[in-house]
């Protein structure tokens, strides 16, 4: 479902504004995207969004591997994700395998805390926590 980012016909104590709010309809630039998640999946999978002014921008909707950052070694590795275990964003996440920043997912060199944001990045990158 889509949401509405324009400006309330109200003000904040309840009471009408008066023009041109009032007479001025919704606009499609004011509209934001639907909401998009990114899974735990078998495949990699992106998806291109169009924004304003003919910009894109890239969105994963499954991911099957991972970019873990090893600091005591220095190196990046790309990894298998087999699950996501612990997040602060919402406890249903993790049920659902929903990947977001700051998810805790296992993979196999262990877990790894989710660094970048998947819905607005288009990669899932993360830095091993054990």
């Amino acid at each position: 479902m889509a949401k509405w980012h324009g400006m309330s016909r109200r003000k904040p104590t309840g009471g009408r504004l008066k023009r041109p709010i009032r007479y001025r309809g919704k606009r499609k630039k004011e509209i934001s995207s639907e909401k998009q998640f990114a899974f735990v999946a078998d495949s990699n999978q992106n998806k291109l969004y169009r924004k304003h002014a003919g910009h894109q921008t890239v969105r994963v909707m499954n991911a099957s591997h991972i970019n873990v950052n090893i600091p005591s070694e220095g190196i990046t590795k790309r990894v298998k994700i087999s699950n996501i275990v612990e997040n602060s964003a919402d406890p249903n996440y993790v049920r659902r395998n929903i990947i977001t920043k700051g998810a805790i997912a296992e993979t196999e060199l262990g877990l790894v805390r989710i660094t970048s944001r998947p819905g607005m990045d288009g990669v899932v990158s993360g830095i091993l926590v054990n």
